[in-house]
């Protein structure tokens, strides 16, 4: 059996992006292929990472269509399971002045979130070197209890763990609920990737700084904890170092779908090229000028998954 680079599990959605108006002042959505988790396998292999992806869409078009394209990115779709009952699950995507999105979901239910335990290819998690995922696979209690199995299958194989909480606040019934369902994802990853807001959200703080020492202090098992902040730059807090790397400001932003999972995929690469053990403050800024990089690419293209940059388009920008 192949032991993959990264195996991640979660939702595999389409994105309608808000593409204008048509001739009788209508909008246009296009629907491009999204969900977090396919998008940082996306990126990753561009990369040259070895990546499969867990999940579940409809028998639908929206579902062959998904299928499809990330089969064509070069991500193993073998175990992604398909709902005879439930349609592909959708968000409606709009892009707001600053470039930000605001997200309309179309889940109640959606094929996502009805991933169960049985659908597990245990084999592969408990073989791969990198596990990821998000709060989108906890938001109710069949595909909790799939996501925590997985968790414990990769980490009982050896695998780092990865988290990004990737806040979807319509998504909860309660937002208390969410910081539960994230505070779990802290406590059992290695690797973590939070933005701005989820910080605050989780600590209360609006100093990256002070969040950030209240999560270590919390959380003493994540080993590599990275705070994106959009237009500032990243943050990385490692083996007691915390290092600050601005964001490429170069213009031509369209929007930022895809931005932070892009960041974390570069990330990834980086710790399956380098470890965790001996990162140095230097390593660790390379680390993050690369990522920015990356995601910068991303907010100038539409979409994310079918936009990831490839290595040599980083390569030279920087």
């Amino acid at each position: 059996m192949e032991r993959f680079d990264v195996v991640a599990l979660g939702e595999l959605l389409v994105d309608f992006t808000g593409s204008g108006s048509g001739a009788q002042g209508n909008p246009l959505f296009e629907a491009d292929p999204g969900g977090a988790p396919c998008n940082v396998l996306a990126m990753l292999k561009k990369l040259g990472r070895s990546c499969a992806f867990v999940g579940k869409v409809g028998d639908d078009f929206f579902g062959r269509q998904l299928q499809a394209v990330t089969e064509a990115a070069g991500i193993d779709m073998s175990y992604l399971a398909v709902d005879r009952k439930v349609h592909t699950t959708l968000a409606f995507v709009q892009k707001l002045a600053n470039g930000d999105r605001d997200f309309s979901f179309y889940r109640d239910p959606g094929a996502d979130m009805m991933l169960t335990e049985e659908d597990l290819p245990l084999e592969v998690l408990a073989n791969c070197r990198v596990f990821h995922f998000g709060t989108l696979s906890m938001t109710h209690e069949g595909v909790r209890r799939a996501t925590c199995k997985a968790i414990d299958c990769a980490k009982a194989g050896g695998a780092l763990v990865s988290f990004d909480p990737n806040l979807r606040p319509p998504l909860w019934e309660d937002l208390e609920e969410a910081r539960v369902q994230s505070g779990y994802g802290l406590a059992h990853c290695d690797i973590l990737k939070i933005a701005d807001n989820e910080l605050e959200f989780m600590t209360g703080e609006t100093d990256f700084d002070k969040g950030a020492a209240i999560l270590r202090e919390q959380y003493p098992n994540i080993r590599l904890l990275n705070v994106t902040a959009g237009p500032e730059g990243s943050y990385s807090y490692c083996n007691g170092l915390r290092v600050f790397r601005p964001a490429l400001k170069l213009g031509g932003t369209i929007e930022t779908t895809g931005a932070g999972d892009t960041f974390c995929a570069c990330v990834l690469h980086f710790v399956l090229e380098r470890g965790l053990e001996g990162l140095t403050e230097e390593a660790l800024g390379d680390m993050l000028t690369f990522a920015n990089a990356a995601a910068y690419l991303v907010t100038t293209r539409q979409g994310a998954l079918c936009s990831m940059p490839e290595r040599g388009e980083i390569d030279a920008l920087l």
